[in-house]
């Protein structure tokens, strides 16, 4: 909500109040200024200029030379672009050495042999967008009033010297997107009064409202109320300067004397209104419905829409001829051929304003104020005086008599209060003369006996209904800085991390220890997306109204957002790449319809592990850097003896030859594996591995307390062992038959060497390991190792038909 300080100064006394100092006190009392501008400043030297001669440039098809006066004993020569100049006009000047928004300079020089002293300027050129210039100057330059005085600077003709405050209106004060309402507050915060301005309406005698229009609503609860009047002998032109500059600086476009009436009691009460050109509504009836299914309408903006039952609209009887509180239709809006105008002022259902204003993507001033609320009780002055000031602003006339489909009025909240409840809750010690104070501030009624209040809510305050929202108000206007500081009563317990939160806070550690850095995501991603990386996707966990296609789906896997971030980097030249992250995956339960959240980690690796340095190359990341990482986690959750990494195919977007299933035991934790050169080719990054492990699995089968052991006394025994092996045979199959057959002496297993040649054989390899056993409570001999060594081969060649070398 942008507000007009010198329009709020007409409507509450700011006598030595300065913009900024209002902005700060209602930034402390509940209502947010995001900003004060004044739109004149970073500009100087501009001026009023009185075009005296035009004429076309000699060397140009679209340039003419004017000689301007602006207020000095000379004229000025500029050469000016605009299609609209002409001699007889006063326009905006900025003179040699003057700055124009942008902080640019404009200085004297020539165009095309013409010398030129300056420039005459567009509003645009001063800072306004191009979004509220009329669109009669939007190609052009704008005109200033006749009465304008040459060489006088342009600020205060155009409220360029106004301050303008914009509000941040949270969805319960949406009384505050009105002036009136804004005075409300402001009167409140520095108990002062406000004073509104008012029309006395005048009705032609000899005209009644009854030949003109009758009005019938379907649904009440649609439409709780729907008023009409009928504004004759309307002349359509520009509105005053005055009503232009002021609904510009409000960020609205001027369009007529009648259009910017609408909008101006909008911003005044609150209020939305629609004027229709009474001549094309084709009857003398108007319908408040909802819309039949198929159902077409041409809105202003010419698109056409197809209507549904979700959509309230304004007919003629039988056609649509507007969106109900959210965009008229195109086939009556108001022209320069107008000359009767029918103004709607009603009330609509504020959810289906919504739908419909969300549905076809119309949100506006007033569809906005519908939805949030508006005031009730300002209807019928509201509309009385839109008519008023129509007539008077298009030398029109109202006809008498208004429209009514049923009267509408709302009562009073009230609420009771005690005085030991507003104080206990704020920790003051308020008075009852202070709080009633405060409640005559805010313009509430208020009776108190035995200090207790019966408080009185008007219909502008539609956020109060209970006892907190009082105390809130007394708390506000008292003044948040006022209220006591105190520290918190009673007694406490010393907090301590579950055991899940232990194990995940030791889990961030070791991966912080081993180089990566922690990544945030976003939960939602695209319903492509969220099934990424998963084996067997689980019905997915959509929004209904996501903000858009990018963020409507709930992730089923946490690797498709980290790649996110690893081609963010990599697009930066970022070639170091170690990433983790800790998060929540979603999926649909069938049997409930309710989403189920389960703790996951993910890393992905691209890039360089270690840089290049003077005396030794870069190396860079493959899938056993990977696979380190997980065995030193395991072995940080003592889970390293039951750790097994199972080739798999399975995942489309993993290479097929370097990706592996994580399991503990027999249970499946996770998988590991390179992203697949197509879909890392889609997702725009290098060479990457990632991997994604079930945290939740994972602590619960963590140990939670290490276990020690007596480091043994006696020696341990070392064989080594060769063999010859299919391509196809995995290295893990090999140790689980070595572990198998390894007795309970055999206590560790490192694979040493690998060899392939042509030597050995088509799809042959040699591999070597080294054996430790160990008896910690007496000497080995070899004698059992032997034995032991013996049983190893024999099950290596009947399981593997494996050759020991």
């Amino acid at each position: 909500m942008l507000v007009s300080y010198k329009w709020l100064e007409k409507l509450v006394d700011l006598k030595d109040i300065t913009p900024e100092q209002l902005a700060d006190k209602m930034s402390r009392s509940g209502i947010e200024v995001e900003d004060v501008a004044i739109p004149q400043e970073g500009l100087k030297k501009i001026v009023v200029g009185d075009v005296k001669e035009c004429r076309p440039h000699g060397d140009s098809d679209h340039l003419s030379v004017c000689q301007i006066d602006v207020g000095e004993e000379e004229l000025y020569q500029i050469v000016c672009g605009a299609p609209n100049i002409r001699a007889g006009k006063k326009v905006i000047v900025a003179l040699p050495n003057s700055r124009i928004t942008g902080n640019v300079k404009i200085k004297k020089g020539k165009m095309r042999g013409e010398v030129s002293l300056g420039m005459v300027c567009s509003l645009d050129e001063l800072g306004y967008s191009t979004s509220v210039v009329p669109k009669a100057y939007a190609d052009g330059i704008y005109f200033l009033p006749d009465e304008a005085t040459p060489g006088d600077e342009v600020f205060s003709y155009l409220a360029m010297d106004d301050a303008i405050v914009e509000l941040s209106i949270t969805p319960n004060r949406a009384d505050a997107l009105s002036m009136r309402g804004v005075a409300h507050e402001v009167a409140a915060i520095y108990n002062r009064k406000v004073t509104f301005p008012v029309k006395e309406l005048v009705e032609a005698s000899d005209a009644n409202i009854s030949d003109y229009v009758s009005v019938d609503v379907e649904n009440q609860e649609d439409t709780p109320t729907y008023r009409m009047r009928v504004i004759k002998d309307v002349t359509i032109k520009e509105s005053p300067m005055w009503l232009q500059t002021l609904l510009m600086n409000e960020g609205i476009r001027p369009i007529n004397n009648v259009v910017d009436v609408t909008n101006y009691v909008l911003l005044l009460f609150g209020q939305p209104q629609h004027a229709f050109d009474y001549d094309k509504l084709g009857s003398k009836e108007i319908n408040v419905r909802r819309a039949n299914d198929g159902e077409k309408l041409v809105t202003l903006d010419e698109e056409e829409r197809e209507l549904t039952t979700e959509n309230l609209v304004i007919t003629n009887g039988s056609d649509p001829i507007a969106l109900a509180g959210v965009m008229g239709g195109f086939d009556s809006e108001i022209t320069k051929n107008t000359t009767t105008v029918a103004l709607e002022t009603a009330l609509f259902n504020s959810t289906l304003t919504r739908r419909t204003a969300r549905g076809f993507g119309l949100s506006s001033e007033s569809s906005k104020r519908f939805e949030r609320g508006i005031n009730v009780s300002t209807i019928e002055e509201a509309s009385a005086f839109a008519a008023q000031m129509i007539a008077e602003l298009s030398d029109g006339v109202v006809v008498s008599g208004e429209v009514i489909s049923n009267d509408y009025h709302k009562k009073d909240v009230v609420v009771s209060i005690t005085l030991d409840k507003i104080n206990g809750s704020l920790g003051t010690d308020l008075s009852v003369r202070d709080v009633q104070s405060i409640f005559e501030s805010l313009g509430f009624g208020s009776e108190e006996t035995a200090e207790t209040f019966v408080v009185s809510i008007p219909p502008r305050r539609w956020d109060i209904s209970i006892e907190a929202d009082l105390v809130e108000e007394v708390a506000r206007i008292f003044g948040y800085d006022n209220l006591p500081s105190t520290l918190p009563k009673g007694s406490s317990v010393a907090g301590k991390l579950s055991r899940n939160q232990k194990v995940i806070r030791d889990i961030r550690r070791q991966l912080e220890g081993n180089g990566l850095t922690e990544a945030i995501s976003y939960m939602l991603t695209t319903p492509e997306l969220a099934t990424k990386f998963v084996l067997d996707p689980k019905d997915v966990v959509a929004l209904d109204l996501p903000m858009s296609e990018e963020r409507s789906t709930a992730r089923q896997s946490l690797v498709s957002g980290l790649l996110k971030n690893v081609a963010y980097n990599q697009a930066r030249k970022n070639n170091q790449i170690a990433f983790y992250e800790i998060g929540n995956i979603f999926e649909q339960l069938e049997a409930t319809g309710l989403p189920k959240e389960t703790k996951h980690l993910s890393m992905a690796l691209s890039g360089t592990w270690f840089g290049k340095t003077w005396d030794s190359p870069a190396e860079a990341v493959d899938f056993y850097t990977l696979k380190g990482i997980v065995e030193k986690l395991m072995e940080l959750l003592d889970l390293e003896g039951d750790l097994r990494f199972n080739a798999t195919k399975e995942y489309q977007e993993l290479h097929p030859g370097r990706s592996a299933d994580i399991y503990i035991g027999l249970e499946k934790v996770g998988f590991m594996g390179q992203v697949h050169p197509i879909f890392a080719k889609e997702m725009e990054i290098n060479e990457t591995y990632v991997c994604e492990l079930d945290l939740d699995t994972l602590c619960e089968l963590a140990k939670t307390e290490p276990t020690y052991q007596e480091v043994g006394k006696y020696p341990s025994i070392k064989r080594d062992i060769a063999l010859l092996a299919d391509t196809a045979i995995e290295s893990q199959d090999i140790i689980n038959v070595i572990v198998s057959k390894g007795g309970k002496y055999l206590v560790d297993i490192q694979l040493f060497d690998v060899f392939q040649n042509e030597k050995l054989g088509d799809h042959k390899k040699s591999l070597a390991y080294s054996l430790i056993f160990r008896n910690d409570e007496a000497t080995l001999v070899d004698e059992e190792v032997t034995s032991v060594m013996e049983k190893v081969n024999t099950a290596l060649l009947e399981q593997l038909n494996i050759e020991v070398r």
